[in-house]
């Protein structure tokens, strides 16, 4: 794993879910990138390792930025959504990244 020590739990816990939405779409046919929301506390080599090992797949480059919770209204009351952070792996040409279940 390039000269990294980290546990398979750890990686495990790291990808949380794939973002669907039309920029995501938009991205992935384009740049052949592949938007994920991942654990605030996840780094760009911990994301690297997670979707090589879950995927089997070759990554090429990873950009993750943070997004900053909406603020909401609930009639008086005010609050926030949580932040969270999304990563864009970026896979070696001829990679594909498939969600299907049982693969």
């Amino acid at each position: 794993m390039n000269g990294l020590n980290i546990s398979e739990a750890r990686l495990l816990q790291i990808i949380l879910a794939p973002v669907v939405s039309e920029k995501a779409t938009m991205v992935a046919d384009k740049q052949q990138q592949v938007t994920l929301r991942v654990a605030t506390s996840a780094t760009k080599p911990e994301i690297k390792a997670a979707v090589e090992m879950l995927f089997k797949v070759q990554v090429a480059e990873v950009k993750v930025l943070n997004v900053k919770g909406k603020a909401k209204r609930f009639g008086k009351f005010t609050g926030q959504r949580s932040s969270w952070k999304k990563a864009y792996v970026c896979l070696k040409p001829g990679q594909e990244l498939n969600f299907a279940a049982g693969e």
